[in-house]
């Protein structure tokens, strides 16, 4: 019995080399250079300070009134966010579920019977035992596996966090493209006006022998062509407004917003360094999980190979002992100690455990380009943000030029006849172009802003 008693520590001692009771430990990831550093003409962008623009709470980044109600307003009714967190309960509730595995599991089966032989009297007989079952966990199958209950809660509460920070990034980009919209519905509808205008002015400069028909008909045209525009603007409004209704958890309709004018975002927007992108991505944090949680896995296929210590009782009251019928009710108890080794067994046990080895393999490999694609993320967002800064500084100037392009070419309409309307449409058509790219650019820098916080895992 000692020897017993002897060899089932020393195979504990053993077993323990085997990492099956060693806690999840992240691996080592190399986040040197991840981000891409541009020199930004602004310089409002920095990735060396340990300062993370990610840690901000959104209503300091999108600080619009009307932004942060309808954010809220998603944030309460969105359907995927209301389903990860039903299921952040669900793995919370299968964390308690391995917890309680270490606690005996108690039965009452109260049992009575009535038994008559050879027409005599019938007599009746009673058990009431409780039934007690504790798994001794030598080996640590059911430490793993309350450690991988909570690795899955970890990874359901990151991915919950994911759905919020997309949830949040998604309004935000659907408000900002309305604010474009917006933005460029006024300026073509403010140029429709003019080219109206510049209607009247060729039928006038005909009838003064300045021009002749063919640019009349030209400015007709062209003006005929941006009051058609507009009722492709009016189309992706109402679209876009559609889809946040939709996004926001309510039927389609009118989005009360502000103006592209008004937006305001931080002054310096820090990516941090590198490895706090671990912590703060939740899609990185949830592949670490499902790692985690694949490590665990894998040490309970090695558990599987050792013994498995269950013990086992019962007590409780009958009026009946091997077949006697005997009154009044009568205490009894037993206990039963069991340990099982497994046997032939052993080739299902081992393919488990090549599975989990490769799984926890996938998951790594998983983990590794989850971190990959999250410094991907964050330097497309600071090219873009140094991109959009760039071209609205050489917008303005082009803007500026085709303005005074336009006003020299109707001057020279007017005061020379050998000056076709051609060259006032052209200008007109390029100044108009510009107008509305700058109105884009715009948007691209503040949709930097939005994707720039959402890949440093900013959405708390």
């Amino acid at each position: 019995m000692k020897r017993n008693i002897l060899y089932i520590v020393l195979l504990a001692v053993g077993v323990s080399s085997c990492h099956i009771y060693k806690p999840y430990k992240r691996p080592d990831v190399d986040t040197k250079g991840m981000y891409r550093d541009p020199v930004s003409v602004t310089d409002t962008l920095s990735v060396s300070d340990t300062t993370n623009m990610g840690n901000l709470p959104w209503e300091q980044v999108f600080t619009d009134p009307q932004l942060q109600h309808l954010i809220r307003q998603g944030l309460e009714n969105n359907s995927d966010l209301k389903t990860a967190a039903l299921r952040v309960s669900e793995a919370e509730a299968r964390l308690m579920t391995s917890r309680l595995a270490f606690l005996p599991s108690l039965s009452l089966a109260p049992q009575g019977t009535v038994s008559s032989f050879d027409k005599s009297s019938a007599q009746w007989s009673y058990q009431l035992p409780v039934a007690a079952s504790w798994e001794i966990d030598l080996f640590g199958r059911l430490l793993n596996s309350k450690r991988g209950a909570k690795a899955a809660l970890l990874q359901s509460e990151a991915y919950k966090q994911a759905v919020q920070t997309q949830v949040i990034s998604t309004v935000a980009n659907y408000y900002y493209t309305l604010l474009m919209l917006d933005r460029q519905l006024s300026i073509t509808e403010q140029t429709a006006r003019n080219w109206e205008k510049n209607v009247q002015m060729m039928k006038d400069l005909k009838a003064a022998g300045n021009v002749n028909e063919a640019a009349v008909v030209q400015s007709e045209a062209n003006y005929y062509a941006i009051v058609a525009s507009l009722s492709d603007l009016r189309r992706q409004i109402s679209e876009s407004e559609n889809a946040l209704s939709v996004l926001l958890g309510q039927a389609p309709q009118m989005i009360v917003r502000g103006t592209i004018e008004e937006q305001q975002f931080p002054v310096e927007m820090n990516t941090g360094i590198p490895v706090q992108m671990l912590s703060n991505r939740p899609d990185v944090r949830s592949a670490e999980m499902v790692l985690a949680g694949a490590y665990y896995n894998t040490n309970i296929a090695r558990s599987a190979f050792y013994p498995n210590l269950v013990i086992s009782g019962s007590a409780g009251w009958t009026n009946s002992a091997g077949g006697i019928i005997m009154n009044p009710a009568k205490f009894f108890a037993s206990a039963v100690a069991s340990l099982t080794q497994p046997l032939f067994a052993r080739g299902a046990n081992v393919a488990q455990l090549k599975i989990a080895k490769a799984q926890q393999e996938e998951a790594l490999i998983a983990f590794q380009q989850s971190i990959l694609n999250a410094g991907s993320e964050v330097s497309n967002a600071l090219v873009q943000y140094q991109a959009a800064e760039e071209k609205l500084v050489q917008r303005k100037e082009q803007i500026k030029s085709l303005e005074k392009s336009v006003e020299y070419t109707q001057d020279l309409l007017y005061l020379d006849s050998s000056h076709t309307y051609l060259e006032v449409l052209t200008a007109q058509q390029s100044l108009l172009s510009a107008q509305l790219s700058e109105v884009a650019d715009n948007f691209q820098r503040m949709q930097s802003v939005i994707n720039l916080y959402h890949a440093l895992g900013g959405g708390r």
